[in-house]
């Protein structure tokens, strides 16, 4: 069974790639929809999170608001990091022995943080979405919910898309349009079947 670990920025097209493997029937673990649900009433990170960071959780869930200020000083979020990284990890070896199981030919590991966790190394190939600044700003506050300085300081935090590509073993260039990226997905994906 082959693997696939899926990365990229905010913006770059992790979505559309992880909906091309899914339509295929190849198992796609979503880390941010994970961390999401760890963060939920009854969640795993959710008192961890409250002892690390006290008045962070409302009603037994994390409460995003409370915790993104906290988040500013770069100690802190190395703290959360330590706790929600070991978390994902052990579910990520959980979803690969469930796939492995049912004898799936591949599974993807969509992964924002893959290469930043050091799970680049335990993935047999590693896929980097890629697109323009530009269109990478675009796409992101299209979804309303942020002005192009938050955006252009979200993206500013992460790994620099070139350094992402660096460490790719194949890259796909999302920029253009999404028939282009799912034209470039294709031949991977036969192969993944065969």
């Amino acid at each position: 069974m082959k693997v696939i670990g899926l990365t990229g920025g905010i913006g770059m097209g992790k979505s559309t790639a992880a909906q091309a493997f899914r339509r295929a029937h190849i198992p796609v673990y979503d880390a941010d929809a994970d961390v999401h649900r760890m963060y939920l009433k009854g969640g795993r990170a959710v008192w961890p999170i409250e002892l690390a960071f006290p008045g962070s959780v409302v009603d037994g869930a994390v409460d995003r608001g409370k915790l993104r200020p906290v988040l500013q000083q770069p100690e802190n979020l190395r703290r959360l990091e330590a706790i929600v990284h070991p978390l994902v990890r052990d579910n990520v070896r959980r979803f690969i022995a469930r796939a492995r199981r049912i004898s799936a030919p591949a599974v993807v590991i969509d992964n924002p943080l893959l290469i930043e966790m050091g799970m680049a190394d335990e993935v047999d190939l590693v896929l980097v979405v890629s697109a323009p600044l530009s269109v990478q700003v675009q796409r992101v506050m299209l979804r309303g919910r942020m002005t192009a300085d938050q955006v252009r300081a979200v993206i500013a935090r992460q790994m620099p898309d070139a350094q992402k590509r660096r460490r790719a073993d194949i890259v796909i260039r999302t920029g253009l349009s999404r028939n282009n990226t799912l034209r470039q997905l294709r031949p991977l994906i036969r192969s993944l079947h065969t």
